[in-house]
């Protein structure tokens, strides 16, 4: 036990260190500091250690010894990189849960936590085009993750595989500062119309 909570240790400190370094180069720095702290905790740490693999997320262990995770039930509610986190009732009489749109910023963390997730685990296979390959096989995201933030984390995981980490993250650093401005504008209009109803 005491070599897998080692090793858990490692990958879990190796892949927080490649969504750091993802993050910084993209200017989420804050994101890239705080990036997966939960991992650390011990409703997380211990059962990651417990069902460490090397190759896989514990959770998936976890999920099949026991039925379900709660490292990740515990991991998702507090990471909002994940869609999951961003799931909530609809106001759609037919669909009883839904993903609702994500930041973008969390998208692009999503994006980031893709590719260090396949590097930690894929070592020396890793390609640009893998987190891509990797979601093409993960289904319940296109049911779950809402359209727009979907659109979005494909059109980068296509540009990745594409064009490469540098083109991809050049065009990340572009939207995010669009994405600054046009935060900064909608926060500015609901002050003025703050200021207005106190006149």
């Amino acid at each position: 036990m005491r070599e897998k909570f080692w090793e858990h240790f490692k990958t879990v400190t190796y892949h927080r260190h490649l969504v750091r370094q993802g993050c910084f180069k993209v200017g989420l720095y804050r994101q890239g500091l705080l990036h997966d702290l939960s991992k650390y905790s011990p409703t997380e740490f211990l059962v990651g250690a417990k069902y460490y693999q090397g190759n896989r997320s514990p959770n998936n262990a976890e999920r099949e010894a026991t039925g379900l995770s709660r490292s990740w039930l515990h991991h998702k509610g507090r990471n909002k990189h994940h869609f999951e986190y961003w799931i909530d009732y609809t106001l759609d009489r037919d669909e009883l849960l839904g993903g609702m749109k994500m930041p973008v910023r969390y998208v692009v963390e999503m994006f980031i936590d893709r590719i260090a997730a396949c590097r930690t685990y894929q070592k020396e296979k890793y390609t640009d085009a893998s987190p891509w390959e990797y979601h093409k096989r993960s289904i319940r995201v296109g049911k779950l993750l809402h359209e727009d933030s979907r659109m979005l984390l494909e059109r980068l995981l296509k540009m990745l595989a594409a064009e490469g980490e540098e083109a991809t993250f050049a065009y990340i650093r572009k939207l995010l500062r669009r994405e600054r401005r046009r935060e900064f504008r909608e926060k500015l209009r609901l002050c003025r119309n703050c200021m207005e109803r106190k006149h």
